[in-house]
C-alpha cells in the first residue's frame, strides 16, 4: 500500500520563499545595471561634455572670435609597449577656429598590438565646448611590431567658451589622451 503525502508551504514558507526570489530578482537587477553603467555614463559624458569629456562634432562653427586660447596636449600610455607623444606641445587658436594637431604612436614591441584612446580636458568647465571632428580616439588603432603611425585630430572652441562664466576668463586648456589596450579582439592582449 502506497502513501502520498502531501506537503503544502507554511505561510512562513511561503513569505521566506517571496523574500529569496526578490533578493534574487534585486541582485541580478544591480549587475545589470552595474554592467550598464559603464557605457551609459560614457556616452552621458561625451553628449553633454560633464567632467571634462570632449566632444564629437558634425560640423565647425560659422563664427571665428579674435580672441585665442592656447590647447596644450598631454599623452600617456598605460599597459602597452607604445610611445606616444604630440608633435607639437600647444598651439595657440582662435575660440571658434578649426585646428590640426599631430599625434604620433610607435609600437616597440614584436607583435601587433589594438589600443584605444581616452581623452579628458582639463579645466573640467571646457569640455562641453572643445569638440572634435575627426580623431584617432573614435575607435581601436591596431599598430603593426615596429611601426609608427601619425594619427591627426581636427577640432575646434565652440565660440560659446568665450561666453559662459566658467570658462571665459580662463585662457588656457589642456587636452589629455591616454592609451590603454583595447578590450575588443584578440590583439589587444599584450603578452
Amino acid at each position: 500500500m502506497s502513501r502520498h503525502v502531501r506537503s503544502e508551504m507554511t505561510p512562513q514558507q511561503k513569505r521566506n520563499a517571496r523574500l529569496g526570489v526578490i533578493c534574487a530578482l534585486a541582485f541580478f537587477g544591480m549587475v545589470g545595471v552595474a554592467y550598464a553603467s559603464v557605457p551609459l555614463y560614457r556616452a552621458f559624458c561625451q553628449l553633454t561634455g560633464f567632467d571634462g569629456t570632449v566632444r564629437k562634432a558634425d560640423a565647425a562653427p560659422t563664427k571665428v572670435l579674435s580672441k585665442t586660447l592656447l590647447v596644450r596636449f598631454d599623452t600617456n600610455v598605460r599597459d602597452l609597449p607604445w610611445t606616444f607623444t604630440a608633435d607639437q606641445k600647444s598651439q595657440e587658436t582662435k575660440i571658434g577656429e578649426t585646428k590640426l594637431a599631430h599625434f604620433r604612436v610607435t609600437n616597440t614591441s614584436d607583435k601587433p598590438i589594438t589600443g584605444r584612446a581616452v581623452f579628458n580636458v582639463v579645466p573640467e568647465q571646457a569640455g562641453p565646448y572643445f569638440q572634435k571632428l575627426q580623431c584617432f580616439c573614435f575607435t581601436d588603432q591596431t599598430i603593426g611590431p615596429g611601426q609608427t603611425v601619425d594619427m591627426p585630430m581636427l577640432y575646434f572652441v565652440d565660440p560659446k567658451y568665450a561666453e559662459d562664466f566658467e570658462t571665459r576668463g580662463k585662457p588656457e586648456v589642456t587636452l589629455s589622451y591616454t592609451f590603454f589596450p583595447s578590450v575588443e579582439g584578440e590583439l589587444g592582449k599584450a603578452d
